[in-house]
């Protein structure tokens, strides 16, 4: 009983400590910047100049506007953008090409602290973008033609979010509304980490992670990834993506997972493709749920592309 009380404890010290000196400050600028362009119409803009290129991976303005948002801020922020998607304008072909490359890409809210451990961003965005438009465009022209025709991109143009609002706030009002935002992120992801930690010393303890280990170890030797990566990619997949960099500050900080080695795994860790992600996503609406299988299909073909990307780079 005290060996659990000790783990209990220890878990809550990790987990507020990340939280409160690693995870806040990062959120809280980052969300507070990201909320400045998009009042001032930038991020709009952006989209509107990509949307003829987008749409050549079926990938639609209001889809790159979610992968923006998905990249700087977190994987709940697209959710937004999807819900727009899940009307009738938006043909379900589109919405899977869309749904597919946000599961590949990474998500600011994970990725951006893990900068503080090493993380390599230059190499983290190129891999997260290529990787990104292979899925949209695997799951376009290949898995989705059974789905419903093609929708109108000029519908796609007009349902881009408008920045006119009828009372105009300040840029302080705005970093400051975005800095909050940041804020009630960074301490909702609490809870998450805590168990995770907490999660993870049980598993220890049992030597569930050993047997883990000796079955999947081998696996990951054959693509130059260290056995040690078991544990951390079994929690990704399993508990998130917040989980996931609470596994990584650990394992770093104690020397068991290099820095070299922490950037091979990005390409294959870094994304919302887990058990959480999948069914946050899938509950956006009905059109959007009824294409989560399709799209899961589809993205591992950009996760694929993106390990490999990071291996080559790393090894």
């Amino acid at each position: 009983m005290d060996a659990l009380v000790t783990m209990m404890l220890d878990a809550g010290k990790s987990g507020l400590n990340m939280a409160l000196y690693i995870l806040l400050p990062i959120m809280v600028i980052m969300l507070a910047f990201m909320k400045l362009l998009d009042a001032k119409g930038l991020l709009t803009w952006v989209c509107r100049k990509l949307s003829p290129l987008s749409n050549m991976f079926g990938i639609p303005g209001l889809g790159m506007l979610a992968a923006l948002k998905l990249t700087f801020v977190g994987f709940a922020a697209p959710i937004a953008s999807l819900s727009i998607m899940n009307s009738q304008r938006f043909s379900k072909r589109h919405i899977a090409a869309t749904l597919a490359m946000l599961f590949t890409m990474s998500q600011g809210n994970a990725t951006f602290p893990m900068l503080a451990l090493g993380l390599n961003l230059p190499v983290l965005l190129v891999s997260s973008l290529v990787g990104g438009l292979a899925s949209a465009a695997f799951t376009y022209y290949l898995l989705s033609k059974s789905l419903d025709g093609a929708d109108s991109h000029d519908e796609d143009e007009r349902t881009l979010p408008s920045t006119e609002t009828s009372s105009p706030k300040s840029s302080l009002q705005i970093l400051s509304e975005g800095g909050n935002e940041g804020m009630k992120i960074a301490l909702s992801m609490i809870p998450m980490l805590i168990l995770a930690l907490f999660l993870v010393e049980v598993l220890k303890t049992i030597h569930f992670i050993d047997f883990l280990t000796n079955l999947m170890g081998p696996l990951l030797v054959l693509i130059h990834l260290p056995e040690t990566a078991v544990l951390p990619l079994v929690t990704k997949y399993i508990a998130g993506g917040t989980a996931y960099m609470g596994i990584m500050f650990d394992m770093v900080h104690e020397g068991v997972i290099s820095v070299r080695e922490m950037n091979m795994m990005a390409g294959f860790a870094t994304n919302p493709f887990d058990v959480a992600g999948v069914a946050i996503f899938a509950a956006v609406g009905k059109r959007v749920g009824s294409v989560v299988r399709c799209a899961c299909y589809g993205c591992l073909v950009g996760i694929v592309v993106r390990g490999i990307m990071h291996i080559a780079v790393f090894y």
